[in-house]
Parts: structure tokens; sequence; C-alpha cells
């Protein structure tokens, strides 16, 4: 592994065990890697395994979740099957850290803010004093651009926005290698989730972290985001690639449609005509066994129904899974968009 790569996934597969004893395949041979001082953006839409990958990613394991196959690498140490205490005491939070979705709802409305940070680090670091930690929290809120006074608050007396980049603040005090925020922007008006992603950009500039994965199902926000990109559907990578590749240039024809269908202000996409990814994703109880993404596919083939599609490396760090030649989806997507100009 490089010396500059922070997170190194191989192949790693997880599932859930439905009550039924279904085995539902969430991830599914994913491998990436994050390098220090670059964020990873990983875009689909909703059931195509990003979340379920950002829990993977922890170690951190517990049913219906199950872990199957694959290592997780974070600055050199393995943490595949590690025991969920081990994984609980020294890797989570220290290692790596996460941001859920509805994250404004994680702190606990019975607590101030401080009560929780005291919480954490007698988890952690039990032999800080209350009045280091005090002083500690109070210095990181600052430098975060968060007022001090929020500490002695409760969740119910601050607002949305607030709430959710106090929880950011909180999950970086221990100065995480990694931080996994999922969906970090949803449900937030545009001012405040502007707030918010200049907060995460300002992590690592402040040193609270070394890199960041962001996890969105809206693909053109990764651009302002993003170092580079990585595309899932139903449980596989389809595309990845550098943030400004993926979205100006998708070669697969789901990251193609996740781009021709939301309303994008960036020159040279904000004229292009919006259109519908038709159909759902595949059921993962029992993937198919081609293409998974053959059935919604315009440019599908009776071969994408057979064996399963291998990435294919463009070169540099560019890849996509599709049988058909970059060329030939080039040229589709080149008479498409004549047509849909003229």
């Amino acid at each position: 592994m490089s010396s500059n790569v922070i997170l190194e996934v191989r192949d790693l597969k997880t599932k859930y065990i439905t009550r039924f004893q279904e085995d539902v395949y969430a991830v599914d041979g994913v491998s990436l890697q994050v390098e220090e001082g670059k964020t990873l953006g990983i875009a689909g839409e909703s059931g195509c395994g990003k979340s379920t990958l950002a829990l993977s990613l922890m170690g951190y394991y517990f049913p219906p979740l199950y872990y199957t196959d694959g290592e997780i690498i974070i600055d050199g140490r393995n943490i595949s099957g590690m025991k969920p205490d081990a994984i609980r005491k020294s890797i989570l939070g220290a290692e790596i850290a996460y941001i859920p979705q509805a994250a404004m709802n994680a702190l606990n409305p019975t607590q101030k803010v401080i009560h929780f940070i005291e919480d954490v680090f007698q988890a952690h670091d039990p032999y800080k004093s209350k009045k280091e930690i005090h002083e500690f929290a109070e210095e990181a809120f600052q430098t975060l651009g968060l007022p001090p006074e929020v500490l002695q608050k409760h969740p119910v007396e601050l607002s949305g926005g607030m709430k959710q980049r106090t929880v950011i603040a909180v999950s970086v005090l221990l100065y995480p290698k990694v931080l996994i925020a999922d969906e970090p922007s949803s449900a937030l008006d545009v001012t405040t989730q502007k707030m918010v992603i200049k907060m995460l950009r300002g992590l690592m500039e402040n040193g609270f972290i070394k890199s960041m994965i962001f996890i969105t199902h809206e693909l053109p926000l990764l651009y302002n985001v993003a170092d580079d990109i990585m595309v899932m559907y139903a449980g596989e990578m389809v595309e990845k690639g550098s943030a400004e590749e993926v979205v100006f240039d998708p070669l697969h024809p789901y990251a193609k449609g996740l781009m021709g269908s939301i309303i994008v202000p960036e020159e040279g996409l904000r004229d292009v005509k919006l259109t519908a990814i038709p159909g759902v994703p595949p059921n993962l109880k029992a993937p198919p066994s081609g293409c998974r993404f053959a059935e919604r596919c315009r440019y599908v083939r009776a071969e994408c129904r057979g064996a399963s599609v291998p990435l294919y490396d463009v070169g540099g760090d560019r890849a996509y899974r599709c049988i058909l030649p970059e060329e030939e989806l080039r040229e589709y997507y080149r008479r498409e968009a004549e047509k849909n100009a003229g």
C-alpha cells in the first residue's frame, strides 16, 4: 500500500440476513483507496449500497449486517475481522469516524452537548479531566466556527443546521484519519448546506482529519466536494475516476443517467435535457447473473445478461463496469446529445 493511502479496501463483501434467513448482498466485491488529503465521493440512488458500504468500512458489524469477505486497511492496519469491543475502543472515532444520515437527530435530547463530549473522551481517554475536556472542546469548536456557548445547550435549543454542525464537530474531536459523511447535506436548506460543506472542507485544513468519504445521491454535488468519485449500483462499483471525469464525462450508462436526471448549475451542464432512468434497481436477495443495470439500460444486448461484468480499466484511476467499449459508448452519447440539441 502506498505511503499516502490512508484507507484501502479490497474486494469487500457484506450482507444483510433477514428474519426469514434470506441473504441480501448489499456490498458485493467493492475495492477502493482514499489518499491522505483527499476526499472520495460515493454516489448512487437510494438502495444502491452506499450507506451499507459506509457502515461496513468501519469494521463494526451488528445484526442484521454481517461481514462476508475482503479487507479493510486503515493506515496500514487491517481491521477486517477484529472483535467488536476492540473496534469500538481503538478504531471508531479515533481511526475512522462516521456522520450518519439524519445526523441532526443523533444527539441525546436530554444531555447538554458538553456531556456528550465527556462521554466520548471517557470511552477513549479516561485519564483526561473534565476541565481539560471542556477547554479542549471550547478551542475545537472555535476553530471549527462554532460558538462555545453551544457546548452548554441541549440539542432542542439548536437549529437543524447547528445540530448538524455540532455532530460533525463531536465526530472529529479525536482526530480520526478518515471521516465518513453519509448524506450530510440532505434535509437542509441551501444556505445551511453550504455552511455544512464549508465546515467539512475545513476539517482537513485545520488538521482534524486526514481524508474524507462523502456519500450522496446527488452526483453533481460531488464536483464541488470530492477529488475522486465512485458510482455504486446494486451493491457494486460501476464507475470510478476524478470528480471532473465522472461528472462531466461519465462512461457507464448508469452514471450518465444520474447526471442526466438532475438539474446542474455548472457551466456546460445547465442546458442538458433532463431524462429519467426507467425501472428500479434489482432485488439483491437474488442479483442477476449478468450486468445488474441491464434491465434499465437503453444500450442492453443479449450478452449483457450472461456472465457478471468485470471493471474495465480505462487507464490511470479511471474504470467502468460495462461490456461496451469506451468508443462505442461515447458515440451513443454524442448522437443523443445531437438529437436533443436539435
